[in-house]
C-alpha cells in the first residue's frame, strides 16, 4: 500500500468517525459542528490529492461559516 493510499485509508477512517454519534455527542460538548468539521476534512483530503480547488472551496466554506458563527456568537463558544 502506497503512503498516499494509507492516508486516503485515515481519512475514510475520520469520515467513519465524525459520523458516528456517540463522537458527535462528544464533539458538540465542546462546541464542534461535526458537519464543519467533515467539510474541513474533505478540503484537507482535496489538498493531499493535489485537489487545491476543491480544497481551497472546502476549506474557505468552512472556515468562513466558523468565522461568521464566532462572529454571532460574541463570548459564546461557537459551534
Amino acid at each position: 500500500m502506497t503512503k498516499a493510499a494509507e492516508i486516503e485509508d485515515l481519512f475514510s477512517e475520520l469520515e467513519t468517525l465524525l459520523k458516528d454519534p456517540e463522537a458527535g455527542a462528544e464533539l458538540a460538548e465542546r462546541g464542534v459542528n461535526v458537519s464543519l468539521a467533515l467539510t474541513l476534512a474533505d478540503g484537507l483530503s482535496a489538498y493531499l490529492k493535489g485537489d487545491k480547488t476543491k480544497a481551497l472551496l472546502e476549506l474557505t466554506t468552512a472556515t468562513d461559516e466558523i468565522a461568521v458563527r464566532m462572529t454571532r456568537a460574541g463570548s459564546e463558544t461557537p459551534s
